[in-house]
C-alpha cells in the first residue's frame, strides 16, 4: 500500500513542477498540489486507523 502512495506522491509532484514550468499549464500545477496534499492526508488517516486496530 505504501508503495502505491509513494508512486502517487511522486506523480503529483511531477505534475506540479511541470505545471509551474510551463506558464500555460498553471492549472496542472494547482491540480498536482491538491492531489499531493490529498494523498498525504489519505495516507496519514490510513496509517492512524491501522495503528488503532493493532
Amino acid at each position: 500500500m505504501w508503495t502505491v502512495l509513494v508512486i502517487l506522491l511522486v506523480a503529483w509532484a511531477v505534475l506540479a513542477v511541470v505545471g509551474f514550468a510551463l506558464k500555460g499549464l498553471l492549472w496542472l500545477a494547482i491540480i498536482g498540489i491538491v492531489l499531493f496534499i490529498g494523498t498525504l492526508v489519505f495516507g496519514a488517516v490510513r496509517q492512524q486507523a491501522s495503528r488503532k486496530k493493532s
